[in-house]
């Protein structure tokens, strides 16, 4: 499983710097690296490009896991660098930005953004499986997450657009009812979806606000 991000348009990355001449540069050696938007490569190809944009970067690095709390001790090492900068720029996903902020009194800004967690399928090629919204329903849907892989996210049986088991969305989709359909009559199961899912409960959701669990 990996945190998938994309980069973002190095206009938007600028207007957020537009108060600083000079950066810091942080990359990630996990997600971001295999992702080709966070790895050594593309922060030195970041730092290129910032220069020829008029920008000083003071100092780069690759933290291993930028998202780890070892990032405080990767910081502390470069302080004297960080020092000269007036921000600091992150190539990883939205907690590694975050865990940066946390432990820097400097303003931190994000150089990509925050796509999905993704299983690798084939090498190079992730899907999103979990939107972790809280409320699983995978015990009736016969283990295919209908908000998922169902381009419209019904919970309550497919739409009236699927024809010959692809969705109206792109022929090249699969209907996920016509599949959680499929097999839950192969298992003997196809009477779970006579009850009818209730209205989601946002409150357990990403959007509810930040979440905490703990673990006994």
């Amino acid at each position: 499983m990996k945190t998938i991000t994309a980069s973002k348009p190095l206009d938007e990355v600028l207007k957020f710097m537009d108060k600083c001449s000079s950066v810091y540069l942080i990359g990630c050696g996990t997600c971001a690296t295999m992702c080709h938007t966070g790895g050594k490569t593309e922060v030195i190809d970041m730092k290129n490009k910032l220069e020829a944009a008029g920008k000083k970067v003071a100092g780069w690095m690759v933290i291993p896991t930028t998202c780890d709390d070892l990032t405080k001790e990767a910081l502390a090492q470069s302080a004297g660098q960080l020092k000269d900068a007036n921000c600091i720029l992150v190539m990883a996903c939205a907690y590694g930005v975050q865990t940066v902020a946390m432990y820097s009194d400097k303003p931190v800004y994000p150089a990509l953004n925050t796509l999905f967690v993704g299983k690798e399928e084939t090498p190079g090629n992730f899907k999103d499986i979990c939107m972790q919204c809280g409320n699983c329903v995978l015990g009736v849907t016969a283990g295919i997450c209908p908000l998922t892989r169902c381009a419209k996210g019904l919970l309550n049986g497919p739409c009236g657009g699927s024809v010959n088991g692809k969705c109206e969305v792109s022929p090249d989709i699969p209907c996920a009812w016509a599949q959680i359909i499929d097999k839950l009559t192969a298992l003997g199961q196809l009477d779970k979806l006579e009850e009818i899912q209730p209205l989601r409960d946002w409150s357990t959701s990403l959007s509810g606000g930040p979440r905490q669990q703990k673990v006994e």
